[in-house]
């Protein structure tokens, strides 16, 4: 779809739903907590999340701008809060074999693709199947040959806001030909509420994993699952973000930072706690939930201050983290891993809960 269609589609959704939006572009939920959270369909973006911090006043924990236009790839090509699709994280060389034929895909980042490529879903416009003053739904049809994957997929995102402050995201999707699908979240959270001066280097991260995916120099996994223990990778006990970010590390020097995907010991129970980041500075605490069994942490290594964001605020080196939970990365590539394939018949189902607090 080109611009101008894109334009003129978004401005029927608006007008056809124009009572459902807190501002144009923009829904908005909202809990009697305090706790709200704003959502555009372009992209099946997080806008914003307004947490209460432990003085009770509301933060904005999440980056993003201040107009949905500013979203559009000719004004800012970021991920920021965005559904990502078909495939999320990368496809070594943009190429994968599904019974027996070979796919080749854009060749976005290193030679890579990337989040689906250049037109993945972060840049499609989701329509709003329902609305209300807690729950978002809105769907996606992706045809067969988008960005060069096969079957034509029809997905949905849910966006389910609980009243003790936790964000619920379910995601379906099914198929009419054999493909692969690996869906995420791409919100950049600085739980400060203050990414101007606040580093998410001293915030307290624990991650629920014993093991992750060693990657290249070009951010590609090598197929290795490796052990934390005994490297900067180990967030097993509790620690701050930049306790050994600095330390001499082939896998940091790589990643540029942490920029690697943890094979979650929560194995998809959503019961167990995945991983949990603590801000000291504002009390705010976020756990997350997840079916997945992998969580990719970005530690914002390429923010550098090239990007102005809501109210004005330019977005700086490692001023935000992502938690993206996912299958591993390369998986189509890598057969003993688990499947990502989605075939006739099935439907993929994939959940994701950030559960906000204070300490």
């Amino acid at each position: 779809m080109n611009r101008l269609s894109l334009f003129l589609a978004f401005t029927l959704l608006l007008a056809s739903c124009a009572t459902e939006e807190t501002q144009p572009g923009i829904y908005t939920l909202s809990n009697a907590s305090g706790m709200e959270v704003a959502i555009t369909p372009y992209g099946g973006r997080i806008v914003s999340i307004l947490v209460p911090d432990r003085e009770g006043n509301p933060q904005d924990v999440v980056l993003g701008f201040d107009r949905v236009e500013d979203y559009y790839p000719e004004n800012n090509q970021t991920d920021f809060g965005a559904i990502i699709g078909r495939y999320a994280n990368r496809i070594a060389q943009g190429r994968f074999t599904l019974d027996g034929t070979t796919y080749q895909l854009p060749q976005n980042n290193f030679g890579h693709c990337l989040h689906g490529g250049p037109e993945g879903w972060q840049y499609k416009l989701f329509e709003v199947e329902e609305s209300s003053k807690t729950h978002l739904k809105l769907s996606l049809e992706s045809q067969d040959g988008d960005s060069g994957f096969p079957g034509a997929v029809k997905a949905s995102v849910t966006f389910t806001l609980t009243e003790d402050n936790a964000i619920d995201i379910a995601y379906e999707a099914t198929a009419d030909a054999p493909t692969i699908i690996n869906l995420t979240n791409h919100s950049y959270f600085n739980l400060s509420g203050n990414p101007a001066a606040h580093s998410i280097t001293e915030d307290i991260l624990w991650v629920n994993a014993s093991h992750f995916t060693p990657v290249d120099s070009t951010f590609m996994t090598t197929g290795e699952i490796r052990p934390v223990a005994g490297t900067p990778f180990d967030f097993t006990t509790p620690k701050r973000i930049g306790e050994e970010l600095d330390t001499p590390c082939t896998q940091l020097q790589n990643g540029k930072g942490y920029d690697h995907n943890w094979c979650l010991d929560s194995a998809g129970d959503l019961s167990q706690l995945a991983a949990e980041l603590y801000c000291p500075e504002s009390g705010i605490d976020l756990k997350l939930y997840t079916s997945e069994p992998g969580l990719q942490i970005y530690t914002g290594n390429f923010l550098d201050g090239s990007v102005t964001g809501k109210k004005g605020i330019t977005y700086g080196h490692r001023s935000a983290i992502c938690l993206e939970t996912q299958h591993y990365p390369d998986s189509p590539n890598k057969p003993d891993w688990p499947s990502v394939v989605l075939r006739p018949g099935q439907t993929y189902t994939s959940r994701c809960t950030f559960a906000f607090s204070v300490k």
